[in-house]
């Protein structure tokens, strides 16, 4: 099991079957979060954003939108497994447990496989099961991530500019 950390991000090389990373940020969800993803993915669920149809449910509140829920969790590992990558895909995505407003969200990941890309010398192919779970460790969201990644040294550049003089 490796437990790095690169500012640069991870390339495909410093990936191993069977890492995990638990990644260190978590994020708690607002209500303007709920509301303004719902919104702008034109999701008409009044489950999400109307508080008294919301109230007559099993839950007695809005959930937030799932798909909120997937893209807060693939950011949560974005620094640690795909920065310099371009992500191919989500499968298996099972939403195990519903997220409300004020929940905070944090989110793991293991890496399932490598390999070479066929088609592109200068990336590879990495597949990791990312878990997403709130405060209480209940686990929220569970889905397989398929990357391409770029080897070292072939990815875009990723440095800021060097200030010369700063007195």
């Amino acid at each position: 099991m490796s437990t790095q950390s690169d500012s640069q991000g991870r390339f495909f090389e410093d990936f191993s079957v069977g890492d995990v990373f638990e990644h260190s940020l978590g994020r708690t969800v607002l209500a303007a979060d709920n509301v303004w993803f719902t919104l702008l993915t034109v999701n008409a669920n009044p489950i999400h954003f109307d508080a008294h149809y919301a109230s007559q449910t099993e839950w007695g509140r809005p959930l937030v939108d799932s798909t909120f829920t997937l893209a807060l969790v693939t950011g949560l590992s974005v620094a640690d497994i795909s920065r310099n990558a371009v992500n191919l895909g989500w499968d298996e995505v099972r939403l195990t447990a519903p997220v409300f407003e004020g929940d905070t969200i944090y989110a793991q990941s293991e890496v399932l496989h490598l390999r070479p890309s066929g088609s592109r010398a200068h990336q590879g192919i990495v597949t990791v099961r990312t878990v997403g779970f709130n405060q209480d460790g209940a686990v929220v969201i569970e889905f397989k991530r398929t990357l391409l990644v770029y080897r070292r040294g072939h990815g875009p550049k990723n440095r800021r500019p060097i200030v010369q003089d700063i007195g």
